[in-house]
Order: structure tokens, then sequence, then C-alpha cells
């Protein structure tokens, strides 16, 4: 099996709630990965679409 076949940490699927948990989103945002993703979501899918307000104003 080669690299490519092999899937990867990004391919895993991941719930959306323990994602928004441990990136620390805002409610709102883990509403919105809700309604593009549904309950789960692969790792990659997640980083390249969240996105994380700066809690310093």
């Amino acid at each position: 099996m080669n690299d490519v076949e092999r899937p990867g940490s990004s391919e895993q699927l991941w719930s959306v709630f323990e994602f928004a948990r441990r990136y620390r989103l805002a409610k709102r945002e883990e509403n919105r990965l809700l309604m593009l993703y549904g309950p789960t979501a692969s790792l990659r899918d997640l980083l390249a679409n969240a996105r994380r307000h700066s809690l310093i104003s």
C-alpha cells in the first residue's frame, strides 16, 4: 500500500462538536459547521472552513 492509498489523519472523521470544543470555536461557528457538514466531517474540511475569531480585541 503506498501513501496515496493509506488514509491520513486529515481523512479521519471528527465530530463537529468535539472539533468546536477542542479549537474553542464560538457556538455560532459550531452551528455554521453543523449546517455545512452535519455531525461529522473530515479534519481537513473542518480546518479549511472553520473561522476562529480573535479572543483579543
